[in-house]
């Protein structure tokens, strides 16, 4: 099986909050924030294997902080981990200040599906070659994450 390295997918996405992204409580409304993190989330699964892909589910959202009319909110995917037709992708969110230091605002980790030209889940083509201890380790804790959706989706979650 050819592989990518998790370099060759990553995404990033930058946001400057405007009026409409922003909610009663003049915070960032949690509901855009998660439909830009899908839409890094499915570039980046592309990426990875060439071909459209569908979101699975999305788990572990963590809305760390609040983010604000104005800020610079970055968005970076990277595939974690890959299954038969499965890529989970680990998406980070920040906000950046004008000195480009970043704050977390958010992480999630999105399963997207590799679809064939009927719309039907196809193989992944592409492997995942994991060149640092930290890619590594995201890739085992994504074999228990994987391991905890089939257990939940067998328990009707």
């Amino acid at each position: 099986m050819r592989k990518k390295c998790v370099e060759d997918s990553k995404t990033e996405q930058f946001r400057l909050l405007k009026y409409e992204d922003i909610n009663g409580a003049n915070r960032l409304f949690g509901g855009k924030l998660m439909a830009w993190i899908d839409e890094v989330a499915g570039v980046t699964a592309r990426r990875h294997c060439e071909t459209q892909v569908t979101t699975a589910c999305i788990d572990n959202l963590q809305f760390k902080e609040p983010a604000f009319l104005g800020n610079m909110v970055v968005i970076i995917g990277r595939v974690t981990y890959i299954g038969r037709s499965s890529m989970e992708v680990r998406v980070d969110s920040y906000v950046e200040d004008a000195q480009g230091f970043r704050r977390p605002i958010n992480r999630a980790y999105v399963t997207m599906v590799a679809l064939d030209e009927n719309e039907h889940p196809k193989a992944v083509e592409f492997g995942l070659e994991l060149r640092t201890e930290s890619e590594k380790a995201e890739w085992e804790s994504g074999v228990k994450r994987a391991e905890l959706r089939r257990q939940r989706r067998k328990e009707g979650f």
